[in-house]
């Protein structure tokens, strides 16, 4: 990365809401990170000359960098009164703020911790919906929670990126959700190879670089000439 795009980087900010005596499951989490990055992308604010237009636009130019952080109690009551957007699955919550620069971080966001994201599921999630989006998870790696919620919003992004009007229209019909679910390691297989859009991490925290983290699969991107389409470099966090 040159200084220029250093000194210009953007990042995501992800908060989680994981209150001590009812924490999210693991899989609601990593959907509601998902659902939080296209509802941001599909905001009127984030296109055209919307408040956030300029950020999302200097973002996704230089990378989709993003980071999770956690917060409960009051912190999450301050995190609400910055601007962003907040979504709902399941038993997550989860807000998504506008990019910010990597090196200035609003107060209330830069005081809450990266660390602590290590939910877990219950039980085994069901089968993925029939004819909506899934992100599949790399069967091989071993990630915290909050590394792959960002890793499924960068799936979610490309998946985004790889649809034309017509399907983003359907696609919002359906509430944008996307199920996220790990492969078996035959399914893996193939996925790899499908040319599906796939995350391929950049390696700043917890994987090695270029790591295939997930691929984003629907039916809509199967079909002839849906592939990703960035507007800038994918640099993953």
């Amino acid at each position: 990365m040159s200084e220029m795009e250093a000194n210009g980087q953007r990042v995501l900010p992800l908060v989680v809401r994981i209150e001590r005596a009812a924490p999210p499951t693991r899989t609601d989490a990593l959907e509601a990170a998902a659902l939080a990055v296209l509802t941001l992308l599909d905001d009127p604010r984030a296109a055209g000359d919307g408040e956030w237009a300029e950020p999302v636009g200097a973002w996704e130019t230089l990378g989709i960098r993003k980071v999770v952080r956690r917060a409960r109690g009051a912190e999450w009551r301050r995190v609400l009164d910055l601007p962003g957007i907040t979504v709902t699955s399941g038993t997550a919550e989860v807000r998504v703020h506008p990019p910010v620069p990597l090196d200035d971080w609003p107060r209330d966001l830069s005081r809450l911790q990266v660390s602590g994201t290590d939910l877990t599921d219950p039980e085994e999630p069901g089968p993925a919906p029939d004819g909506g989006a899934v992100l599949w998870v790399n069967p091989a790696l071993e990630m915290s929670a909050g590394k792959t919620m960002a890793q499924a919003g960068h799936a979610a992004q490309l998946a985004w990126w790889g649809s034309d009007e017509e399907a983003r229209r359907a696609w919002r019909e359906r509430g944008l959700t996307c199920a996220v679910r790990t492969a078996g390691t035959g399914r893996w297989a193939g996925l790899a190879d499908s040319g599906l859009p796939t995350v391929r991490d950049a390696g700043f925290t917890e994987i090695a670089p270029g790591s295939c983290t997930l691929v984003a699969d629907a039916p809509w991107l199967r079909g002839a000439g849906f592939r990703p389409a960035a507007p800038g470099p994918l640099r993953s966090a």
